[in-house]
C-alpha cells in the first residue's frame, strides 16, 4: 500500500508539475523597432540584372534609349537576370562598351530616388 501510495504521489507530482509548466507563460517577442525607418529601395545601377534596370520605370527608359526593344526581346528569359556587361560578349555587337558607358552617365543624372 506504502508503495502504490508512492507511486500515486510521483504521478501527482509529475502531473502537477507538467501543469505548471503548460501554465508558464511564453516569453514575449520584442516589438519591430519604430525608430529607424526602412530604407528606400535604391534605384537599379549599371550593375544591376537587365531585369532589374527594366523593372523600374525611370531606369527602363534609360536603357531602352541606347538599346530599343531590349525589353521586348524574345531571348529576355535567358539574359535578364545578368548585367548588361556579362551580356555585352554575347551580343553580337548590339551591347558594346559605349552604349554600357551611355547608359551609366545617363542612370546617374537621374535624380536621387
Amino acid at each position: 500500500m506504502i508503495r502504490s501510495l508512492a507511486a500515486s504521489l510521483a504521478v501527482l507530482a509529475c502531473a502537477a508539475a507538467g501543469a505548471a509548466a503548460a501554465q508558464t507563460p511564453a516569453p514575449t517577442p520584442p516589438a519591430p523597432s519604430t525608430d529607424t525607418p526602412a530604407p528606400a529601395a535604391a534605384r537599379p545601377t549599371i550593375t544591376s540584372s537587365i531585369k532589374a534596370l527594366l523593372a523600374n520605370a525611370e531606369t527602363r527608359a534609360v536603357v531602352e534609349k541606347h538599346l530599343p526593344g531590349i525589353g521586348d526581346h524574345p531571348a529576355r528569359p535567358q539574359f535578364e537576370n545578368m548585367t548588361l556587361a556579362q551580356v555585352a560578349p554575347m551580343s553580337q555587337g548590339a551591347i558594346t562598351p559605349e552604349i554600357i558607358a551611355a547608359i551609366d552617365e545617363d542612370l546617374k543624372k537621374l535624380p536621387a530616388a
